[in-house]
C-alpha cells in the first residue's frame, strides 16, 4: 500500500483536503482513482511534507489510517486538489523507499472501534458537537470540518471527531487514535472539553 506521510492526523470517517503537486503523489492519487484502491496517511516526525534535496530523511510513526479518494479537482496546471475520507486504521509491517520517492509498506489493518453507545457521564461531549454542527448551518455542506452520517450517539465516532477539531498536539491526536478503547478516548476528550468551559450539561 502507498503511504503519504503528513503533518496531520487522519482519522476513520474523518475528512482530508489535499493539495496534490509532487510527481511521486501525483502518481500515486492518479493510480489509486483508476484502480480504486486506497493509501495510507502516517504521522510525519521527521522531514518535510514536500520532498527537498538537502532535506532529511523522512520519518513516520507505524501506523496511520487508510484513505480513500472521494473528490478531485485540477483548477491550476500541475496542482491536484483532492478530497480524501478516513477509513481503517492499520499498522505498518514493514516500508521502503522507491527511486520515485513514495513509501510503499506492508500494512496489517487493526480493528475497528466497536460501537459503544455514549454513557450518561460522558453525554456532554455529544452535546457539545451537536451544538458546533448546529452552528454550521450558514456555511455549505462540503465544508463542513465534520461530514455525515453523524453517529452522536457513539463513543469511538464522537471522540474522532473532538480529536480533529481540538488543537492538540499531533503525537497526542496520534496516541488518542490508536487507543483500542473508544470510551476511554472519549473520556480523555471530555476532559479536555471540560477544562475549556465546553461542557455545559
Amino acid at each position: 500500500m502507498p503511504l503519504f506521510p503528513l503533518s496531520t492526523v487522519l482519522f476513520p470517517d474523518g475528512v482530508l483536503p489535499l493539495q496534490v503537486f509532487e510527481v511521486r503523489y501525483l502518481d500515486m492519487i492518479s493510480r489509486c482513482i483508476l484502480e480504486g484502491t486506497p493509501f495510507g496517511v502516517v504521522l510525519l516526525t521527521h522531514g518535510h511534507e514536500v520532498r527537498r534535496p538537502d532535506a532529511e530523511q523522512e520519518r513516520f510513526v507505524a501506523a496511520g489510517t487508510i484513505a480513500s479518494v472521494t473528490e478531485t479537482t485540477t483548477d491550476t496546471p500541475g496542482l491536484l486538489q483532492v478530497l480524501c475520507r478516513g477509513g481503517a486504521r492499520f499498522s505498518v509491517v514493514t516500508a521502503e523507499q522507491r527511486v520515485n520517492g513514495l513509501w510503499m509498506a506492508e500494512a496489517q489493518l487493526v480493528e475497528d472501534d466497536r460501537s459503544v453507545n455514549i454513557p450518561s457521564e460522558l453525554q456532554g461531549a455529544s452535546d457539545a458537537l451537536d451544538r458546533v454542527l448546529n452552528s454550521l448551518h450558514d456555511v455549505p455542506q462540503h465544508r463542513w470540518p465534520v461530514q455525515p452520517p453523524f453517529r452522536l450517539d457513539d463513543c469511538g465516532w464522537v471522540a474522532n471527531r473532538w480529536c480533529e477539531l481540538l488543537p492538540l498536539p499531533n503525537q497526542q491526536k496520534h496516541h488518542m487514535l490508536m487507543l483500542d478503547n473508544p470510551v476511554i478516548r472519549l473520556e480523555l476528550l471530555h476532559d479536555v472539553l471540560d477544562e475549556h468551559g465546553l461542557i455545559t450539561s
